[in-house]
């Protein structure tokens, strides 16, 4: 369980972060890295056409939040029976909203729209690839280490 799901789209390891591309005209960011294929910049006031790579911020705010009671289409790999999952959308200081699940042992109750999250990497439930998910900061949930994710 080391290789992660996508390929280029974040690092692993004790600090992971998403991986994106900032136009170089109008510094306009990007996620998922795949705009520099297009070859031109989406932002309708630019016409750039070069692209860089940059990590994007590890913590940002939840924007939205949702619960996904249904089993997502392949390929998602799910348990079986299916569990239910958390989704949040989290806005980055970058200015672009990240939608992903969230930390294995959290839900719904643990989110609050405004309030902080930050990028982990966890294994898949059923597989042996890596996926980024968002850890609620600040919940009061405890963990089942006994800890409360409050960093």
């Amino acid at each position: 369980m080391t290789a992660p799901a996508i390929e280029g789209w974040f690092t692993t390891g004790p600090d992971p972060t998403l991986t994106g591309e900032r136009c170089t005209t109008c510094t306009t960011v990007y996620f998922p890295p795949t705009i520099a294929a297009s070859g031109f910049c989406r932002n309708p006031a630019c016409s750039g056409e070069e692209f860089e790579r940059v990590q994007l911020s590890r913590r940002g705010r939840v924007w939205s939040y949702t619960d996904a009671q249904y089993q997502p289409p392949k390929p998602y790999s799910a348990p079986e029976p299916f569990e239910p999952f958390a989704l949040a959308a989290v806005e980055l200081p970058e200015g672009i909203v990240v939608l992903g699940q969230v930390a294995r042992g959290y839900g719904v109750g643990d989110l609050k729209v405004g309030a902080e999250a930050e990028l982990v990497v966890e294994p898949e439930a059923v597989g042996d690839k890596l996926i980024w998910k968002w850890l609620p900061l600040g919940s009061g949930h405890v963990t089942e280490l006994g800890e409360e994710a409050d960093q």
